[in-house]
C-alpha cells in the first residue's frame, strides 16, 4: 500500500501528526523540486516495530500495554530519538515524530537519523515499581534493534533520567557488560552529560534570542508567554526570565495562570513541586491552555503536545514571535495564517534542537569515556544553534519564504545527499 495524505485522511476528520509530517515533507518536495525517487523514499519509516508489554501491577493482575520504536531513516547515522509515555500514543504518532527527528539532526548537522518510540499509558496511575517493570519489559522486546551504534533513545513525554537508566541497565544486563551509550538524557552518576536536562529550552531560547535581534526586539522590555510547564516550559520561562524578559503566562495540563505585570518563575517553579500544577498561584488570575495562546506578546512559546494551534485559533494569536519548544504544535493551516500575517515562527526541528544536540555530546563523552563541563556543553551548543539558525534563517531571506520551510529545505537537502552518495542498496 502506498502510504498517502489522502490514505491517512479517510476514515477521520482530524488532521493526524503522520498526516502532518506527510503534508510538509510534500511542501517542501515541491518547493525545492526534490528528486521524486528521494520524495518516495522518504515517505516510509524505515522499519516499524510494535510489541506487546505484559507487566504484573501492584494488586497482583496482569495489564498488557502496548509499546511502538519507529526508525524513519538512518542515512546519515544512527537512530536517534525519545520515548514518550502516554495514554494518547499512537503508531501515527510515534511515526510523525521519528520523521520530524531525521529533520532536527540534519537541520543542526548532528550525524543521527531519526527514531522514536512510546507506550500507551498513563504514568500518572501507576507507580515507580509499574513503571519500571515496563520500561525493563520494553527494553526487552526492543533490544535487539537498540545500541550505541543502532539506536540510542532519550527522554520524551512523561519520561525522565530515571527511566533512561533503566532501560541502560536491562540493556547492559542483557550484554554482560555496562553499556552508557545505549541511551541519552541519563542521571550523570551512570555517564549522563552536564546541561541535558536544560539543553531543549536552552537552545530554544539561543534561536529566541537570535529571532529578537533580527527583528529589532529588546529582550529587556519583551513579553513572553509560554504554555506548558514541564521540563522544557519551566525551565524556558526561567531562562527567558534571566534573559530580562517579562513572562507574563504559563500553563500545564490542568490550566493556566496570567499576570500581566509578570510572574516570578523561579516562585512558580516552587509552588508547582507542592501542589503538582501552576493553577492557584497566588497573585496570578487562572486562564485556560486556549486563551493562553491567545494573549498578546513578543514571544509565545508552545511547549506541550501536538496540534495545539491550528487553523481555527491561529487568526487570533497576537504573538510577534512563535517558538515551538513542543513537537509539532502548529498545523499546516495555522502557519498559512501566520505567513499571511508576518508572524515569525521558529519551527520545532529548529527551534527544540538543542535536546537530540545535547544528547548527541552525550553520546560522544560516552564512547569516548571523555566528560566535558557544563560550561563547554553550553558553548557548543550555543555555537550549534546560532550557526542554525543562521543558516535557516539565510535560506528564508534568500528564497522569500517562511522559516519552517527555510528549516525543512536546509534538512532535506541534507539527507537527501546522504540518499544519493550512499545509493539504493542492493
Amino acid at each position: 500500500m502506498t502510504i498517502t495524505t489522502e490514505s491517512l485522511k479517510a476514515g477521520t476528520a482530524q488532521l493526524n501528526p503522520y498526516t502532518m509530517a506527510l503534508q510538509q515533507l510534500d511542501e517542501v518536495a515541491n518547493h525545492m523540486h526534490l528528486d521524486p525517487n528521494i520524495h518516495e523514499y522518504l515517505k516510509y519509516p524505515k522499519r516499524e516495530i510494535t510489541v506487546s508489554i505484559p507487566v504484573l501491577l501492584d494488586n497482583g493482575s496482569l495489564k498488557v500495554f502496548q509499546g511502538y520504536r519507529v526508525h524513519h531513516s538512518l542515512a546519515r547515522g544512527p537512530a536517534k530519538g525519545g520515548i514518550r509515555y502516554h495514554p494518547n500514543v499512537s503508531l501515527d504518532e510515534v511515526r510523525a515524530l521519528a520523521m520530524w527527528m531525521t529533520w532536527k539532526c540534519a537541520v543542526v548537522g548532528i550525524p543521527y537519523g531519526g527514531a522514536k518510540g512510546g507506550v500507551v499509558c498513563n504514568p500518572k496511575e501507576l507507580s515507580l515499581k509499574e513503571l519500571e517493570r515496563i520500561t525493563r519489559r520494553f527494553t526487552s522486546e526492543l533490544i535487539v534493534i537498540l545500541g550505541p551504534e543502532k539506536d540510542i533513545p532519550a527522554p520524551d513525554v512523561y519520561t525522565d533520567s530515571q527511566i533512561m537508566a533503566w532501560i541502560m541497565d536491562t540493556y547492559s544486563m542483557n550484554k554482560g557488560y555496562s553499556v552508557p551509550g545505549v541511551v541519552t538524557g541519563k542521571p550523570i552518576s551512570i555517564g549522563g552529560s552536564e546541561g541535558r536536562n536544560e539543553a531543549t529550552a536552552r537552545g530554544c531560547v539561543y534561536v529566541i534570542m537570535e529571532a529578537f535581534q533580527k527583528k529589532g526586539v529588546d529582550p529587556s522590555k519583551a513579553v513572553a508567554v509560554v504554555q506548558g510547564f514541564g521540563n522544557a516550559g519551566s525551565i524556558a520561562a526561567q531562562l527567558l526570565q534571566k534573559e530580562g524578559c517579562t513572562v507574563t503566562a504559563v500553563s500545564d495540563s490542568k490550566g493556566g495562570i496570567h499576570n500581566p505585570k509578570g510572574l516570578d518563575i523561579e516562585k512558580v517553579v516552587e509552588y508547582k513541586k507542592k501542589t503538582g500544577t501552576v493553577v492557584g498561584f497566588p497573585g496570578a488570575d487562572s486562564i485556560s491552555n486556549e486563551d493562553l495562546l491567545e494573549l498578546p506578546c513578543d514571544v509565545l512559546v508552545p511547549a506541550a503536545l501536538e496540534n495545539v494551534i491550528t487553523g481555527k485559533n491561529a487568526p487570533r494569536i497576537k504573538a510577534k514571535l512563535i517558538a515551538e519548544a513542543a513537537n509539532g504544535p502548529t498545523t499546516p493551516e495555522a502557519d498559512k495564517v501566520f505567513k499571511d500575517k508576518g508572524i515569525m515562527v521558529l519551527p520545532d526541528i529548529l527551534a527544540n534542537a538543542g535536546g537530540v544536540t545535547v544528547s548527541y555530546f552525550e553520546w560522544v563523552q560516552d564512547i569516548q569515556a571523555f566528560f566535558w563541563s557544563e560550561g563547554e556543553i553550553n558553548s557548543k551548543l550555543k555555537q550549534i544553534m546560532t550557526r542554525s539558525f543562521a543558516q535557516v534563517y539565510s535560506i528564508a531571506e534568500r528564497e522569500k519564504v517562511p522559516m519552517r520551510l527555510a528549516a525543512y529545505v536546509l534538512a532535506l537537502g541534507r539527507v537527501a545527499e546522504a540518499l544519493t552518495v550512499r545509493g539504493i542498496y542492493p
